[in-house]
């Protein structure tokens, strides 16, 4: 991609009500543009990271068995009632009313839609375990939007359903999306904690929440050490029995501030293993049996041929604000640090006299090589002073910057440059390939 033909309207202040970095970065480096109070357009820049951790979510979920479907925005209004929550959930519900009189809302969540759904298809127990799941946008009409994507009103959500015959076997599909969740993290350079958490208006009585530390991070969180150490399960484990990995997690103290038990905390924890940091939350997990079920009749026929009513549990992912995460997490005075699974594009492509012949050609060389290897490459043969092409490319973060100029092409190198380590290194051009295309 050539910048002279992209669209990045980076710009050099942030807007002053942006209030953490990762709304400021996010301005800044032209991944979006506020429409309206906690709403906002994604430019190209913030579209391709925003598929690349949407990718990753996906690939994470059908890896630990589940199936992707893609649910509607708007759901009728009777489908809540039947399960009691249309009056309750409160003014974050955006109720809407259509030229018909029917009452509609735009979703916050779709565990009523999903059990009418598969109330209406799976009779048998025979079709169980079942997991569907889908990325959609989401919309909450919270009291205050604020802190960019972290906390807007429309936002993309990864929500997955499991369905089971029994509560044994719907705490085997919760564990599977526990296990999921500390993969999908841990593929996008995140450390991410699970915490057990307060149901909310979801219900039921087990839930984790996973938690990203960040000093700018929206709440305090309390764990041990040792969680933040460990390593992310892989995609190899046996998804038949998780309980080892999960009980080695939920063994440790972790927990958010609103459920953080100080006595505890410091009974369970040595001393210098006791953490206190920032966090955002990711991701929630909820085991909730019936709750749902039960007022909306799904049921299927058990093994002895008498209809039982399905436990389920319910998985959600915040995919757009994950961007925010991210950046909260990886970021310096310059901007944006990208983990690579990640970022917009591979490498930046700096062209430092586009005029001159052997920079252009060198250039072009190079550009066609990176592309053959299948990395995505911003190519900036823009008239820029080089001083705004280097605060551009480490603004928006790609992982690495390769820089052609004249006077290094006389001397035989180009100079590579990781933006995570700030490490450069002046080597032949054919050298400085082999090393991002490895």
């Amino acid at each position: 991609m050539r910048l002279s033909r992209y669209f990045l309207p980076t710009l050099k202040e942030a807007p002053s009500d942006a209030q953490i970095v990762s709304h400021q970065l996010m301005l800044r480096a032209g991944l979006i543009r506020q429409e309206a109070a906690g709403i906002y357009a994604w430019l190209p820049l913030g579209l391709r990271v925003l598929k690349k951790i949407e990718q990753i979510v996906r690939e994470e979920q059908e890896r630990a068995g589940a199936v992707e479907l893609l649910m509607p925005t708007l759901q009728l209004a009777d489908l809540w009632r039947e399960s009691g929550r249309y009056d309750a959930y409160g003014p974050e519900m955006l109720r809407i009313t259509d030229r018909h009189e029917r009452e509609l809302l735009y979703g916050p969540t779709n565990e009523e839609m999903i059990t009418d759904i598969f109330r209406a298809y799976v009779k048998s127990y025979k079709a169980l375990p079942l997991n569907l799941f889908h990325i959609q946008w989401k919309f909450r009409d919270e009291r205050r939007p604020r802190f960019g994507v972290m906390r807007g009103r429309e936002f993309l959500m990864k929500d997955a359903y499991s369905f089971d015959l029994d509560e044994a076997s719907a705490r085997k599909a919760y564990n599977r999306m526990f296990v999921a969740y500390l993969n999908t993290f841990a593929r996008m350079g995140l450390k991410a904690v699970p915490m057990r958490a307060d149901t909310g208006p979801i219900g039921g009585d087990l839930s984790h929440e996973f938690i990203v530390l960040a000093d700018t991070g929206e709440s305090q969180v309390f764990c041990d050490r040792r969680l933040v150490e460990m390593p992310a399960p892989g995609g190899d484990v046996d998804w038949s029995d998780l309980q080892s990995i999960i009980d080695e997690r939920i063994s440790l103290y972790a927990a958010t501030e609103e459920m953080h038990d100080a006595g505890r905390f410091e009974a369970e924890t040595p001393a210098d293993d006791r953490l206190t940091a920032r966090g955002i939350e990711v991701g929630h997990i909820f085991y909730f049996g019936t709750k749902y079920s039960a007022p909306m009749k799904a049921k299927v026929a058990g093994p002895d041929g008498q209809d039982t009513e399905v436990h389920m549990g319910s998985y959600g992912v915040g995919v757009s604000r994950l961007l925010g995460a991210i950046i909260e997490a990886s970021h310096d005075a310059g901007g944006i640090i990208w983990p690579d699974a990640v970022a917009p594009f591979d490498v930046q492509l700096i062209s430092l006299r586009p005029d001159d012949p052997n920079v252009a050609a060198a250039c072009e060389d190079a550009l066609a090589r990176l592309e053959a290897a299948g990395l995505d490459v911003l190519y900036d043969d823009t008239d820029e002073r080089p001083g705004g092409k280097f605060a551009t490319a480490d603004l928006i973060g790609t992982p690495w910057q390769l820089v052609i100029g004249p006077k290094g092409l006389a001397d035989g190198v180009v100079e590579l440059k990781r933006r995570a380590t700030g490490e450069k290194a002046s080597l032949p051009l054919a050298e400085a390939l082999g090393k991002l295309t490895a």
